[in-house]
This record gives structure tokens, sequence and C-alpha cells, in this order.
């Protein structure tokens, strides 16, 4: 009977039937490109072994009629007639083991290749994933996003084994042993195999997709369980700083409720499927005997003979024992597949041009020239934007950008770094135009310290050298230094070797923001970006990393996004924006002294902020802090 397997499949299940040729040319390329080690060999060889073990496979039972048919002949000599019998049963035993090993040796030759297949789709689509721009990323679960992989490289590896071994040489050995009935014995038995195997086919394929519904109610509770539980481990601390591990924990069993029973009506429906199956089955097989027995009686027909005919059908039954399953998880094979395949579809809105060559540096590797002329980009979730933005910042030089939320200062930084490109108007670096240049050597080019760190679960090591894999050890310390983070290092337990965790969540927000700021120190770049980099350290530690700071900023070019206006007040020049435009410039004696100023009102407000918390004075409003 069809084995209980149920396997987690897409969330949408549209009809496959229309794009069946498409997929077979997909999954036939992916493994054209497989890399697989001797493929076109090991194809062949594989190919062969079935054919050879499905032929094997219908003669077994002609070799044991004879057998039999020898047994029951009147022979004069009883030795003889025992030798004879003997020597077809060890032929037919012998034709019957290399029918059943020769399958066995050709998946042994064609793992490799299914094997290279899936990893080949796994790694591209991986790979791809990570090309896509930040609006794929932003609008896709991690976890989905990971299921998706997970399943389609699965999908190819079932695809091709079940396929190329498994219904392709079923449907051989049916024409295979239809042959055989209708030349050996009558036409009509080749019709009853036919017959039984088309009406076992037919009941099967109904009876499977009417459970594809329950299939599909599986799988979206499958997806949704699988996104919720992701979302609520990676975010967990969220969940419980707002004591709600009770509600994540209910949604995520409403998804699993969902799913059960879904999966009680299927297994009652494969219930359903095997009774209908085994009804046919034996009908087939009663009648095969029945006709063999009357064409025996008439003396057409020899013992063996009879039992040959029935060992043929029995050896049909053989692979159509799992058919309502492969039919199942053909379809939901070729879906994952296609759901897998659509993400290496996606083309990235940020993407290099054709034969475009590397950002140039010069030699000394100092600070590099930015320029933003009549910038403008609309995000699509917002009504407002950058509206013709247009600045410079000069090699070496420091340029801050101060503004409210919302008014414009990350989209900066994601257009310097070309995790955007502009909708009108150019980026320049060097006097080139960002679009211009291999993204690789872009951000080689430029480095940002953000005021979240994102930091892998690995090592301190690890995740300070992963701006430069090939740094050496006293370059990681020396990094280390600079971001003041060497004294920390040096009282862990497992020094650099110590683990900061999922996210870097075993870290403090300060330690974190020091990794990442030791991380792009040892990148070396022209472009250094500080993305509120100090903003989760206290007085004292924030105050020697911004003397650290002045110091890796000599000599590159560097874009502050503050919204603390001390730790800004020596940049070269000011940048103040509101609701995407720049609507103050200069360096901050100017804009402090300028009367009405925004940014003069909002260095009042700070200052005064701060002399109210300082000991002895009232403390300082909400809306000063």
């Amino acid at each position: 009977m069809e084995a209980k397997a149920q396997a987690a499949g897409a969330v949408a299940e549209p009809p496959v039937d229309p794009k069946t040729l498409p997929a077979l040319m997909d999954l036939a390329r992916l493994v054209g490109r497989s890399q697989a080690p001797q493929l076109k060999l090991r194809l062949t060889i594989a190919v062969l072994l079935t054919i050879a073990g499905k032929a094997l496979g219908v003669l077994a039972p002609l070799v044991l009629g004879a057998a039999v048919n020898h047994l029951a002949a009147d022979q004069p000599a009883g030795v003889a007639v025992g030798l004879g019998f003997a020597g077809f049963a060890v032929g037919w035993a012998i034709v019957r083991f290399l029918s059943t090993a020769a399958p066995q040796l050709s998946d042994v030759v064609f793992a490799p290749v299914r094997q290279a297949a899936q990893r080949r789709a796994a790694a591209e689509t991986f790979a791809h994933a990570l090309s896509l721009s930040l609006d794929f990323h932003q609008t896709k679960r991690s976890g989905a996003l990971s299921r998706t992989v997970d399943r389609g490289s699965r999908a190819v590896d079932f695809l091709l084994r079940i396929l190329a071994f498994n219904l392709v040489p079923t449907g051989l050995e049916l024409i295979l042993a239809a042959g055989v009935l209708g030349g050996a014995y009558d036409w009509r038995f080749a019709a009853v195999a036919v017959v039984v195997v088309v009406v076992y086919a037919v009941f099967t394929f109904a009876i499977s997709n009417w459970r594809i519904e329950h299939r599909r109610t599986m799988n979206t509770a499958d997806t949704e369980a699988a996104g919720q539980a992701v979302d609520a481990l990676l975010n967990y601390e969220t969940v419980k700083s707002f004591g709600a591990e009770g509600r994540a924990a209910e949604s995520y069993d409403r998804a699993l409720g969902v799913y059960g029973a879904a999966a009680l009506k299927a297994n009652n429906s494969l219930a359903l499927l095997n009774a209908v199956q085994a009804l046919i089955m034996n009908v087939g097989l009663g009648v095969m005997a029945v006709m063999a027995g009357f064409e025996a009686a008439a003396g057409r027909m020899g013992p063996g003979d009879v039992t040959a005919a029935v060992l043929i059908l029995i050896s049909l039954y053989a692979p159509l024992n799992i058919l309502g399953f492969a039919y199942r998880e053909i379809r939901q094979s070729f879906i994952d597949m296609e759901e897998m395949l659509k993400v290496t579809r996606q083309q990235p809105l940020v993407a290099d041009a054709p034969d475009a060559p590397p950002l140039p540096r010069s030699p000394e590797r100092g600070g590099a020239s930015l320029a933003f002329e009549d910038v403008s980009y609309r995000h699509d979730a917002r009504s407002s934007g950058l509206e013709d933005v247009s600045f410079v910042v000069p090699p070496g030089t420091t340029t801050a950008l101060v503004g409210p939320s919302g008014s414009g200062k990350s989209t900066i930084v994601k257009l310097a770094l070309r995790l955007l490109d502009p909708q009108n108007g150019r980026v320049l670096i060097e006097g080139v135009d960002a679009r211009d240049v291999t993204q690789a050597s872009l951000r080689q080019a430029v480095a940002l310290v953000p005021q979240d760190v994102a930091l892998f679960n690995d090592s301190i090591r690890v995740n300070i050298a992963f701006a430069r894999p090939d740094a050496d050890e006293a370059a990681v310390w020396a990094a280390a230094e600079a971001a003041e983070l060497a004294d920390f290092i040096r009282g862990l337990p497992d020094g650099m070797n110590t683990k900061v965790g999922e996210r870097g969540l075993k870290l403090s927000g300060g330690e974190r923001q020091r990794v990442g700021i030791a991380r792009a120190l040892l990148a070396d770049p022209s472009i250094l970006i500080l993305d509120e980099a100090t903003s989760a350290l206290d007085s004292r530690t924030e105050a020697a990393i911004q003397k650290t700071l002045r110091k890796a900023r000599a000599g590159r070019t560097t874009l502050v996004v503050a919204h603390r206006l001390s730790t800004i007040a020596d940049a070269d020049q000011i940048l103040v924006l509101k609701a995407g435009r720049i609507i103050e410039r200069g360096a901050h004696y100017e804009l402090v002294a300028r009367v009405g100023g925004e940014y003069a009102a909002l260095w009042r407000k700070q200052t005064r902020g701060a002399r109210a918390a300082e000991p002895g004075r009232p403390e300082a409003s909400p809306a000063a802090a």
C-alpha cells in the first residue's frame, strides 16, 4: 500500500499540468550544470541498469514458469526431472536477484548526480537571494524563504529519483510485460494487465487530486507555523520584553491545530485510497488467475505458465503500490521547485552594469570624494522621499546629516552604499557614477557602522574579521584596540573566541556597536559612514570612541548621521534635512548663529536639556531629551 508519507509543500498549488514540460526542462538544465563527476557516463550507466533490471524482472517469472512446467512434465527419470527443475529454479533466483540488484546499483551510480543537482539548486538560490535588493528582503519572511530553498532543493532530488527510476521504468515494464504476456500466451492476458494498470492509475489520480485540498491546507498551516516560529525565535527579546510568550505560543499552536485537522482528513482519505487500490489489485489478480486456469484446463498452458502470468502481474503491482504517493509528491515537488526557481528569476533592482569595472582607489587609500547631484528617491510605502538633494563631500572631510525621523538620512546612507539606486540624479564617488562600477568594489571602499549592529552567531574574531577575512591576528587586535574593545575582550574567559550568540545578543548594545566599529576600521575604507554609531554607549565610552573615531576619520571621507549635535560640532559641513530636502547647510558655528534656523533651535533645545539634567537641576523634559 501507499506509504503514509506526508511531506510539507509550498503554500500555493496551481495546476501543474500545463507547466510540466517547462519544469522538466528546468530540471534537465539543472542536472546539466550540476557539475556532477562523470555526468554523462553516470547517466548512461544508470539508464542501462534500470532498463536491464525491468527486463530481468519480466523474464524472472518466465524462468520459474519453465521450472514448474518441467517438473510437471511426464519424465522417465526422477533424478533428471529434479536436476532440471533445480537448474530452472536456481536460474529464476539468479535472474530475480539481478532484476532487484540492477535498480539498486543504478541508484548508487546516479546518487552523486542527484546530490550535485540538489546542492547546485540550493547554492544558486541562496546566492541569488543574497544578491537581491533591499525591497525583496524587506518584504520576505526569512523563515519562509529558508523553507522555500530547502523544499525546492529536496524536490530536485525527489523528482530525479522518482521520475528517472520509478515512474518511467514502470511504464517500460508495463510495455515489456504486455508484450511478453501477449506473445508467450494470449493477447487477452496483455489486455487484462494493461486494463488493470490503467484503472488503478485513473482511480489513484482521481482520489489523489481530491486529497490535494487537504495537502494545500496542511502546507499553508505548515508555512505559517514555520514563519511564526522563526519570527518569534529571532525576536525573542522583544517577545519577552512585552510578556508575549503566551501569545506567540498560541499563534503557533493555532497554525499547528489547522495543520492537525487537515492531517486527519488526509489520513482518512489515504485509508480510502489504499482500500480502493487493494480492491483493484486483487480483482485483477483474480481475473488473471481464472483466465490462466481455463487456459491450463484446455491444455493450452502448463501449470508453470499459470504461475508466470500471475507473477508478472504481481511484479507490475510492486512499483504501483506507491503510485498515489508518487503522483501527489511529483505534483508537489514540481510546485516546490517552481517556487524556488521563482526566487532565482527575481531580478535585483540594484545590479552591476554589464562589464562594469571596479571602483578605482588610489594607492594611498586616502579619502574619496562623495557627491549627490539632484538625487531623488521615493519609497513605495511612503508619501515622500528625497527631493533634488545635492551636496559634495570633499576627500578627507566630514559631513554630518541632521534631521527628524523620516527626513531622508537613512535613504542617503543607503544610496551612498548603493543599497538603493536613485530614481533621478546621480551619486558620484571619485567622480564616477556608482551605477557604473561593481557593487563589490564600491562596498570595499565604503564601510558602515549602523545604529543597530547585526552580528553573526560566531566568535568575536570572526565578526570583526568579517570585513576583511584575510586580515591577520595583529590587524584584528589593532581594530579592537581602536574601537576601545581590546580590554573587554582580554577580560573574557575565551577572549577572541567568545561566541556572541544569535545576532550578538550575548553582548550589550554598546559592546555590539564597538564590534561594529572595529569591523569597519579593519575594512580600511575610503568613505566611512557612521549611522548613530555611538548612540548605545555610555558617556565615558562615547567620549573615548569619539576621540578614536576622530583619529580614524583622519584622511578619510566621513558621512555621519547624528541626533546628538554635540557629537558633530567639529564636522566640516552639516546638512539639515526635513521632508526629504536639505533646508540648511554649513559649519556648526554658522548654523548656530543663524537666527530662526532649524539647527539653532535644535541646538538650544539639546543644550538646555543637558543643563537641566546636571546635578542640582530639575530633570529635562521628555521633549528636550
